[in-house]
């Protein structure tokens, strides 16, 4: 059985919980729950208790789908005036047989930060870059190997605290455990990574519904981000101003009918709405398509230039996903504005085939990660819960015909 880790993903638009059982990089994915969210602007809560109420009702969807209570979680926090500090650490091998374990890396790890962060600073990702035994050649896992010393060399993502406190209060409040937190681009890194990236200089872009988040990263490890507070919604407001429709009007119009360019888009296509003063209008695509392009081009440069500020290095990937990546024809917009090397990610993990999936799902693959090097196996689930999760000791909704019944099956039968 592998690890069963679930993520929190915490945007402006919605709230996104995901459960999976991981083993291999290979996901199992367990229930995806999705409420509207609030309380939250650019990223940062501006009233917990609205944010509170989304929260409720989110872990309250998973456990009407799973039918135990999810209670611990990995969680994104804002990457708003995020630092990266290069750092090394040391730890002498203290065990009997002088056999590097997960706690040695732990050591090593928290030797790296000791009298490092800011005061008013904390950490969201301390990504190792290279082990040293004995201060020998560089390796990138030491685990179970004899040492007398372990040094790591690593780069600390750290946030203003504000970014993590409140939020940490109001998962509190409601009972649940954060086991670990890190950086939204971090979660989609691991997603999206492979041999050729992890040996690159890159840049990944997720576009949402409020923020941008453009990221870079050198050979696997985040260098620097930026947070640029443009996204989706500000097409709903472009559509709802000129067309003088109600914003919930022009968001439908944006995931219904538009295209990323006008360049495919059909002026016989139409959709009738009643405006805000009554009046019937009718939209054509070829129109409708021409505002979310212009709005998309503005971004997109927008995010060429953030790229050019955050890195002098030669890039070789930028990669593109999160909710707004998912309008139709984007690929061609990408194209015109950035040219053959910049692609979009397509999510592909069933039950969650989504762009706006991307961090939530990378955020498991990164803590998976985390526990594979330290040697641990891990479940958000006790024992007994795994039980009730199997139905060995209730009856839940899953066919022992369907996908959910075949994972439940061979998690408890081998």
């Amino acid at each position: 059985m592998g690890n069963i880790i679930a993520s929190l993903d915490i945007g402006d638009n919605t709230i996104k919980l995901i459960t999976a059982e991981i083993s291999t990089n290979k996901f199992n994915i367990l229930n995806v729950s999705e409420v509207p969210s609030k309380g939250l602007k650019d990223g940062l809560i501006i009233n917990p208790e609205q944010l509170i109420g989304s929260l409720k009702e989110v872990f309250k969807k998973a456990e009407e789908v799973l039918g135990i209570s999810v209670k611990k979680v990995i969680v994104n926090v804002p990457g708003n005036d995020a630092r990266f500090i290069s750092s090394e650490g040391l730890t002498t091998i203290t065990n009997e047989d002088k056999v590097i374990k997960g706690v040695d890396i732990i050591r090593a790890m928290q030797a790296s930060i000791y009298n490092r962060i800011p005061k008013n600073y904390e950490v969201a990702n301390i990504i190792p870059m290279i082990f040293k035994i004995n201060d020998d050649n560089p390796i990138t896992n030491p685990i179970n190997m004899n040492a007398e010393t372990l040094t790591v060399k690593d780069v600390v993502a750290i946030v203003p605290k504000k970014n993590i406190y409140t939020l940490i209060k109001c998962l509190e409040s409601i009972g649940i455990t954060i086991i670990d937190v890190t950086l939204s681009s971090v979660g989609d890194y691991y997603l999206i990574k492979n041999d050729k990236i992890n040996r690159s200089v890159g840049a990944i872009v997720n576009i949402g519904e409020a923020t941008v988040n453009v990221s870079i990263f050198n050979k696997g490890v985040i260098t620097n981000t930026e947070v640029i507070n443009l996204g989706g919604q500000n097409i709903d407001n472009d559509i709802s101003f000129i067309y003088k429709v109600t914003k919930k009007d022009a968001k439908n119009l944006k995931e219904k009918m538009a295209l990323a360019t006008n360049r495919m888009a059909k002026a016989s296509e139409t959709l009738t709405v009643t405006n805000k003063l009554g009046e019937e209008v009718k939209i054509n695509q070829y129109e409708l398509s021409e505002i979310v392009k212009s709005r998309l081009t503005e971004m997109l440069e927008l995010i060429k230039k953030q790229i050019n500020l955050l890195t002098k290095k030669e890039i070789s990937y930028i990669i593109f996903t999160g909710g707004m990546t998912e309008i139709a024809n984007f690929d061609i917009l990408l194209d015109e504005v950035f040219g053959k090397n910049a692609s979009v990610y397509v999510t592909q993990e069933l039950g969650a085939r989504d762009n706006r999936f991307s961090t939530g799902l990378g955020m498991i693959k990164y803590y998976n990660s985390k526990l594979e090097l330290r040697d641990k196996n891990f479940s958000i689930f006790s024992n007994d819960e795994l039980e009730d999760l199997s139905g060995k000791h209730k009856k839940i909704n899953i066919s022992e015909n369907s996908l959910l019944g075949k994972i439940f099956g061979y998690f408890f039968d081998n």
